[in-house]
C-alpha cells in the first residue's frame, strides 16, 4: 500500500533521483580524491614510493673516477632504510646502516671481480672513507 501511495504521488521518482544523485556525488567525491592520490604518487621519486610501499630500495647515483689514478674512484649509493633491514636479515652486519651497505657492496664488488676471472683473494680493499651526506646517504671512497 505504502508504495501503491508512492507510485500516486511521484514520490519514488523523487526518492530514485535523490539515491542516484547522493550516488554520483559520492562517486564524484572518491573519484577526486582518488586523482589527488594519483597525483601525490606520480610526484614521488623512486625512493620515496618504495619507502612509502615498505620496499627496499637501492640505487648508485654518481660514478667518480679520478683520472689522474684510474685505480681510485668511488660510487655514490642512495638507500632506504628497509634496505638495511634486507641485508641485516641477510646476515650483513655493522654498527651503522653506512657499514652494513659498505659490506654489501663490498662484497659485490669482489664478487663481480671474482666472475669476470680476477684473483680477489689478493686484492685488498685499500682505504675506504665514507662520509656521512645525511638523508640516508653516504659518499664512499
Amino acid at each position: 500500500m505504502k508504495n501503491l501511495w508512492k507510485k500516486l504521488t511521484g514520490i519514488d521518482k523523487i526518492e530514485k533521483e535523490t539515491a542516484d544523485a547522493n550516488a554520483l556525488k559520492e562517486a564524484a567525491t572518491q573519484s577526486a580524491a582518488d586523482a589527488l592520490e594519483s597525483a601525490r604518487i606520480a610526484k614521488l621519486g623512486p625512493k620515496a614510493l618504495a619507502t612509502e610501499k615498505k620496499q627496499p630500495w637501492v640505487a648508485v647515483l654518481d660514478t667518480h673516477v679520478n683520472m689522474d689514478n684510474l685505480r681510485n674512484g668511488f660510487f655514490e649509493l642512495d638507500w632506504n632504510e628497509y634496505f638495511v633491514v634486507q641485508l641485516r636479515s641477510a646476515g650483513y652486519t655493522g654498527e651503522t646502516d653506512e657499514a652494513v651497505v659498505d659490506s654489501w657492496f663490498t662484497e659485490l664488488c669482489r664478487n663481480l671481480g671474482g666472475e669476470e676471472g680476477v684473483d680477489m683473494s689478493r686484492r685488498g680493499a685499500g682505504y675506504i672513507n665514507v662520509n656521512n651526506l645525511g638523508n640516508g646517504r653516504s659518499e664512499v671512497s
